[in-house]
């Protein structure tokens, strides 16, 4: 059960607002299946309620509200974090805002030029050195044509005698592209021609 006081305030304006409590909102994170458990029904726990606060205070009898927050089955949380959330609790929002904003922040690829590493929604794509360079490289020349003996020669210049052939390069582009599922149309494939990185919106380059 948790108590929550309700303020207006005035950010408009520098002076000190003066405030009242005109009332409370009590939020109540008690699902059905819990008061059944209790032997009552939520509606009876509302009248309770209710005829708590007339025998308090008599003439406030007729003023209280009460509703009841619906949501749909299977629906994860604290019971009273919905309740919140369901009666537009102002903080409870607030919350509920920055949580998915928090949440589309991890979304998308994350190209880290300092460590070296790719993140895709958040977690590790653990690249290889190589796979790294080959990504890094296509970026580098954003909106260009690289054609596979080009990339052969930029990313395996110093190892020559371990180079992979043009066709090879389609097999590491592959697992590469594997490694950020749900994100592969960011290298574009230039039929007969190689492939190209195009600037793309759910990729972050961090350096």
């Amino acid at each position: 059960m948790s108590i929550a006081l309700l303020n207006q305030n005035n950010a408009a304006t520098s002076a000190p607002v003066q405030t009242e409590a005109r009332g409370f909102a009590l939020y109540v994170g008690i699902d059905e299946a819990t008061a059944a458990a209790a032997g009552v029904t939520l509606a009876e726990l509302v009248t309770a309620l209710r005829a708590t606060v007339a025998e308090l205070v008599p003439n406030a009898a007729k003023e209280t509200y009460a509703a009841v927050a619906l949501a749909p089955v299977g629906t994860g949380g604290r019971n009273i974090d919905v309740v919140r959330t369901a009666l537009h609790d102002p903080r409870s929002l607030d919350r509920l805002v920055e949580a998915n904003q928090e949440d589309q922040a991890a979304k998308g690829v994350v190209v880290d030029l300092t460590r070296h590493k790719i993140f895709v929604d958040g977690s590790n794509a653990e690249f290889t050195y190589k796979e790294f360079e080959l990504l890094n490289y296509l970026i580098q020349n954003e909106g260009e044509t690289i054609t596979r003996r080009e990339l052969v020669d930029a990313i395996w210049s110093e190892d020559s005698e371990d180079a992979p052939n043009d066709r090879t390069i389609d097999v590491h582009i592959r697992r590469l592209r594997s490694k950020i599922e749900g994100y592969e149309d960011i290298i574009r494939t230039v039929r007969g021609g190689g492939y190209r990185f195009d600037r793309h919106p759910d990729v972050l380059i961090e350096a």
